[in-house]
């Protein structure tokens, strides 16, 4: 079983009990097309399973999430040039 599961919403709340709505937004979700990448624990399984009709579940290799720090660093670093 892999540790971290990337969570895509693809489908909107309008007309969905309120429910829905506090699971989608405790897993960090704001709307179609957003994603998150949560801990692969027995709650947030719990959670995703209740909105799955609203969610895109992969599952993401450990390494994935070691590069990813990275380049975001690298993109952030300063550029040097003329001031």
């Amino acid at each position: 079983m892999t540790e971290r599961l990337l969570v895509r919403q693809v489908r909107g709340v309008a007309g969905r009990p309120w429910q829905q709505r506090l699971v989608l937004k405790g897993l960090g979700l704001r709307g179609p097309g957003s994603e998150v990448t949560v801990q692969n624990e027995r709650a947030m399984r719990g959670m995703i399973r209740k909105v799955l009709h609203l969610v895109v579940v992969e599952e993401v290799a450990a390494a994935a999430k070691a590069k990813a720090p990275a380049a975001k660093a690298a993109a952030s670093a300063p550029k040097k040039g003329k001031s």
